[in-house]
């Protein structure tokens, strides 16, 4: 079987100094906000080229708390409008939410999956103050065209860089592409803790004091509570892994770009349709998505061949139970992506043998 994922031989690689970094945190018994999560915060600020992240408890939770810290700065209201790609994991969605916010539903671009600009165009009005730009699968978005869109609007632009960690574009890196971004840290991203966890990155200083309020119960200081905040804070523990996993980040991201290549250069088969990539540092490739005509054929033909696979993802956001109220939105692109896609085993660890096995099962399908 060609494992999609294989999560326990990713990991294996840095066991002698995971364990080596569990001693240490119990021996020191600094378990909440200690020197762990400051260094990596520090490290990841660097690394993406910003003055601050904040460490949080996880992905969605530093996306939402950008957004609460512009309400917390004024710079937002509740009830306001915010952009977001139709198409999205369901987490961007939930953020505007959790903050009081209206989620506008933005059909994406049918070859990259990210936002289109053109549709943004169509459906904006001067309600909408928010882009939230999803670097969707590893890649980035339209940041040059959307950024300039944002700049003639007033509006504020985040990135939901959840699967994009290291991606880069000629202006920069994810998390350095807007006002603030969001990461996740689950253990199947790029860069995966042992567990939950996220960080936000900004060059904001306002942005930056409001969210490391928000996130410790409104306090900078022990029982003295500024504001009505939350409990979400990087572990410490899971900040230590991150160090140690950050150093092969990059490398890791070359190694994922070389088998989309192999990929991309071996597959010819019609029935399948490719992801779309220039050949840049653009894409670090989160998921390899392709689509089929048939995709419960197809599942059925890998699963025959033991060729794992995943479905980034079955169900579009409107169309789920948890948010009924947008179940009438007119999403065709949306809807017809979503019926489609199922994404290939891709990851640092996969051997040669793996990829060209893989590349012969598509071939023969």
């Amino acid at each position: 079987m060609i494992k999609f994922l294989d999560l326990h031989k990713i990991n294996q690689r840095f066991h002698t100094e995971f364990e080596a970094a569990f001693k240490q945190s119990l021996k020191e018994s600094h378990y909440i906000l200690g020197k762990n999560v400051t260094k990596f915060e520090n490290a990841f600020a660097n690394y993406c080229g910003t003055q601050y992240c904040i460490g949080t408890a996880n992905g969605l939770d530093a996306l939402t708390l950008i957004l609460k810290g512009y309400i917390h700065l004024g710079k937002l209201e509740k009830g306001d409008k915010v952009i977001v790609p139709a198409n999205t994991f369901i987490a961007t969605v939930l953020s505007v939410i959790h903050a009081g916010l209206e989620p506008v539903f933005i059909e994406p671009n049918s070859q990259t999956y990210n936002l289109s600009l053109e549709n943004i165009k169509q459906h904006y009005t001067s309600k909408i103050k928010v882009v939230i730009m999803v670097h969707l699968y590893g890649q980035i978005a339209d940041v040059e065209n959307i950024s300039e869109f944002a700049r003639q609007n007033n509006l504020l632009l985040i990135e939901d860089a959840a699967q994009a960690h290291g991606a880069e574009s000629v202006t920069g890196r994810t998390g350095n592409l807007s006002n603030a971004a969001a990461f996740s840290f689950y253990p199947s991203k790029n860069l995966g803790a042992l567990g939950d966890g996220g960080a936000v990155t900004t060059n904001d200083s306002t942005l930056n004091d409001a969210i490391r309020l928000l996130r410790n119960y409104g306090s900078k200081e022990k029982y003295n509570n500024q504001i009505v905040g939350f409990n979400s804070r990087l572990d410490e523990i899971q900040a230590s892994f991150l160090n140690i996993k950050l150093s092969t980040l990059d490398s890791d991201n070359q190694r994922r770009r070389h088998i989309a290549k192999t990929y991309l250069d071996s597959i010819i088969n019609h029935k399948i349709q490719l992801p779309n990539y220039n050949g840049s540092k653009n894409h670090v490739f989160y998921a390899f998505v392709v689509e089929v005509d048939d995709r419960a054929d197809f599942s059925k033909y890998l699963d025959n061949n033991a060729v794992e696979w995943l479905i980034h993802y079955p169900i579009p956001p409107h169309k789920q139970r948890a948010l009924v109220s947008f179940s009438h939105l007119n999403l065709p692109i949306t809807e017809k992506i979503h019926k489609r896609i199922i994404s290939l085993p891709i990851s640092p660890v996969m051997s040669n043998e793996d990829v060209q096995n893989v590349i012969q099962v598509l071939n023969k399908y």
